[in-house]
């Protein structure tokens, strides 16, 4: 099979390697499309540093090709790949907190990736599309269950005001996802053209700073942002952080306890409810993910592909393995 493999920051190879073969409850997927991620301009980019040359992105769908013993799936079923898979045996995972497993197998990052024409993966972690959703919305669920998730944690009410820093693809998602729920959604970026995208999917062109601002989204990745945004969070806010700043951010503690400011993270998604939530919003029509898709590559430019996002293209690339 054809696959690309991150050998060194800055470095993709796309060579020919052995199909893999499923084991004991895992099935083999003949991928379509994949998306591209920011982890994976994170790897690019060598700001989060691979221990070995990997085969990298996880944004994937396709179809199932072979099943591994005991695995109870139908050959040639559409799917769509959730690429972490928690252990299932650990403390984390135990008492419910399977997003922060330490022993997560997780694709494109510690097993092979799906920039390739096979990936496989374990069985439960392959979600059946129903044949009214497109591939362009399949190659986005997975980015949009991590907006989902994101928004989740928020427990916000129809009306509440939200306000997103950064307008990458799940600033984005989190801004159509919002919209849909009826709650009002402020959002800014940098780039122009996505200010302009995030105006289209219902974003309010008010200032901010003058809302009832319940929740922020930090989407940025950016340390300096990230303590500025907390620095201008108004009184009771809650400030949720998606962004993956490898850098120091700061603030002052008298401050935020005075002013009733929460920080928390949110990373990844619950399985299997996140997926299988989005999956159900795109069948019935409430949302249209493909919108932020920008372009189209084969798998032959993943390398110019994931250049483009490193040098902040907007909106998603999308690299197409068929």
């Amino acid at each position: 099979m054809k696959a690309a493999v991150l050998v060194k920051p800055l470095q993709i190879e796309l060579g020919d390697h052995p199909i893999p073969n499923p084991g004991p409850g895992q099935l083999r997927i003949r991928l379509q499309e994949v998306g591209i991620c920011g982890s994976d301009v994170h790897y690019f980019g060598g700001h989060r540093p691979l221990p070995e040359p990997t085969i990298i992105g996880h944004e994937g769908w396709g179809y199932i090709d072979a099943l591994g013993e005991g695995v109870n799936r139908v050959l040639g079923e559409r799917v769509v790949v959730d690429p972490n898979a928690p252990c299932g045996n650990c403390t984390y995972c135990a008492r419910g907190q399977a997003t922060v497993c330490p022993n997560k197998r997780t694709i494109g990052l510690n097993v092979p990736g799906c920039f390739a024409e096979y990936v496989l993966i374990p069985a439960d972690f392959a979600h059946k599309l129903p044949d009214s959703i497109s591939a362009q919305d399949a190659v986005t669920i997975e980015p949009t269950a991590v907006a989902y998730h994101a928004l989740k944690k928020a427990s916000l009410t129809k009306g509440d005001a939200i306000y997103i820093l950064g307008l990458g693809a799940i600033g984005m998602l989190i801004t159509h996802l919002a919209v849909e729920q009826g709650l009002k959604v402020y959002a800014n970026d940098l780039n122009p053209v996505l200010q302009e995208k995030a105006y289209e999917f219902g974003a309010l062109k008010d200032d901010w700073k003058s809302q009832d601002i319940r929740v922020i989204f930090e989407c940025t990745g950016s340390a300096a942002a990230t303590t500025q945004l907390i620095a201008d969070a108004p009184r009771g806010a809650s400030v949720i952080l998606l962004g993956l700043s490898e850098k120091q951010a700061s603030f002052t503690p008298l401050d935020l306890v005075r002013r009733g400011i929460s920080i928390q993270g949110s990373l990844i998604y619950d399985h299997p409810e996140d997926f299988q939530s989005v999956i159900q919003l795109i069948k019935d029509g409430k949302i249209q993910p493909h919108k932020i898709i920008s372009k189209y590559i084969p798998l032959a430019e993943v390398q110019a592909g994931l250049q483009a996002a490193t040098d902040g293209h907007p909106g998603k690339i999308v690299v197409q393995i068929v």
